[in-house]
């Protein structure tokens, strides 16, 4: 990879960066809100790389034109010095006769020999390039062309469909429910409130859930579900609410379902499944803060 195709990678993923983490919000489909100011950083820096190292670049090789050109102009003064003494001495040999004309012919052929090795050396030496970059530097275009052209989806049903839940932390007291009907819950407060709350606040209660459609692998049905980030999607974790009642809508889609808790299982146990009965839904958009477990922002 020559130099300045290193310089147009850089500038491609600097520009990148700072398109979907000032310009956009693309970024929130890869890592949490709190490394926005990190990527902005990355982005400028990377761009201002990209632009000094084809500034210098560039002066480097305008200073080897200016010099090269000199150098050829001083090169062919002496050749022609050297040439005409050469032209010289070889018909002063040649009257001399045939034997020192051979002799003549003999060093010639030593010389060129010399010559050729001379300059094999010296191309071998000056035409390999120790600064390229290895062959596999050209993958890192499709990354950054695809941040500018076409960004890859967030993770969605396909990937809550393949994990496991995300365990949820041991509560030792509650706080009483708000009087509010329906009240809005997080998916973990939800599960939290089922499986450990021995007071039973959430029986009878209607709730009203946010998160998207992950269809169930077995007995068919649906789960509601989030996806959370820690730091990035690598290290992404699923809470999900199995849902009973209607059918199942499509996959990804972003809904507000409202409820109340189904009873399977002793509540407050870990027995008590985290689960709905549906009684009414409403699709909604995709929030900003989708990879959280948080009451849902809606886009502006």
């Amino acid at each position: 990879m020559k130099r300045p195709v290193q310089v147009v990678l850089l500038l491609l993923i600097g520009a990148g960066l700072l398109h979907s983490a000032l310009f956009t919000d693309l970024y929130l489909r890869y890592v949490k809100e709190g490394l926005r100011p990190l990527l902005i950083a990355s982005g400028v820096l990377l761009t201002l790389l990209g632009a000094v190292s084809g500034v210098l670049g560039w002066r480097e090789r305008k200073r080897e034109r200016a010099g090269g050109g000199a150098a050829d102009c001083s090169a062919d003064g002496h050749a022609c010095t050297r040439d005409h003494e050469h032209q010289h001495q070889h018909q002063h040999a040649h009257d001399h006769g045939d034997e020192h004309q051979r002799e003549h012919t003999h060093d010639h052929d030593h010389g060129d020999e010399h010559q050729r090795e001379h300059t094999h050396d010296h191309g071998h030496d000056h035409g390999h390039d120790h600064a390229a970059a290895p062959r596999v530097a050209w993958l890192l275009f499709l990354p950054a062309l695809s941040l500018l052209v076409y960004a890859p989806s967030a993770l969605g049903a396909y990937t809550a469909a393949r994990a496991g839940g995300k365990p949820v932390a041991r509560h030792q007291q509650f706080a009483p429910l708000p009087a509010t009907s329906p009240l809005p819950m997080t998916l973990t407060d939800f599960t939290t409130r089922v499986q450990q709350d021995h007071a039973h606040a959430i029986e009878g209660r209607a709730v009203r859930l946010t998160g998207f459609v992950t269809p169930a692998a077995r007995g068919g049905g649906w789960y509601l579900t989030r996806i959370i980030f820690t730091c990035c999607a690598a290290d992404a974790q699923t809470v999900k609410i199995r849902m009973y009642g209607g059918g199942a809508p499509a996959a990804d889609t972003w809904l507000a379902v409202t409820g109340t808790w189904h009873p399977r299982g002793a509540l407050g146990t870990r027995s008590a499944e985290a689960a709905l009965d549906v009684r009414g839904t409403r699709p909604m958009a995709q929030p900003v803060n989708a990879f959280t477990d948080d009451l849902p922002l809606t886009p502006s």
